[in-house]
């Protein structure tokens, strides 16, 4: 059963756009996927709600009510939305959790700054160091051609850990989310600049770089 987290302490970054989206990627790939929502404000579980009854299924996790208890065993892909503001025994509890971990970040000063903090605070994390788990990450909602852009790439590029793509801010992602699918569902001639901008974290999460050599 492969977990795949994606974890940042600072709310309002993206964790349940791409949770969401790596669900139905999994899901359509033919995957047995679970979707485990942290967050008691239920985003990805309220996406999963308007999914059609017609699309490829993904089973919905309360987790913020009794973890991962409630996850299929016979589940192949298990999606975990971490929740924000989650710091020292919580963060090491949560990565407890995952052999993946995608940090997605934010174009601001605001968020570059908490990022900085989270990934020291992550790289002290026992598994982390024992090199348990693999961490990359993803920088989300950017615009092209701006400083703040540039900035952002500038950070991502000086880290040790893999930075893997950046997503764009798109109405596709709006159009995905109001029915219920993710990015790789909506048709290819309105979401292939999206497909492209996936296909590097994709691959990455195919590939034995985002799997501990245990896992």
């Amino acid at each position: 059963m492969r977990h795949i987290m994606v974890l940042n302490a600072k709310g309002g970054c993206g964790k349940s756009t791409i949770a969401t989206n790596l669900a139905s990627y999994y899901a359509t790939q033919d995957k047995r996927v679970a979707l485990a929502d942290y967050d008691p404000q239920r985003s990805s579980l309220d996406w999963l709600a308007r999914r059609p009854a017609d699309r490829a299924p993904i089973e919905g996790v309360e987790a913020y009510k009794h973890g991962l208890r409630g996850v299929p065993r016979n589940s192949e892909v298990v999606i975990i939305d971490a929740p924000a503001r989650v710091h020292g025994p919580e963060l090491t509890e949560m990565v407890r959790h995952s052999e993946t971990i995608i940090v997605p970040v934010l174009p601001s000063t605001i968020d570059i700054s908490a990022a900085a903090k989270f990934l020291e605070d992550l790289a002290d994390v026992g598994r982390v160091e024992r090199r348990e788990v693999r961490i990359a990450v993803v920088g989300n909602r950017v615009r092209e051609n701006t400083l703040i852009a540039g900035e952002l790439d500038e950070y991502l590029d000086s880290l040790k850990t893999p930075y893997l793509t950046k997503l764009r801010e798109a109405q596709n992602y709006i159009r995905a989310y109001t029915r219920g699918l993710g990015i790789f569902e909506l048709p290819e001639y309105l979401a292939w600049p999206d497909w492209e901008q996936w296909e590097p974290l994709i691959e990455w999460l195919g590939s034995r770089r985002s799997r501990p050599v245990a896992a």
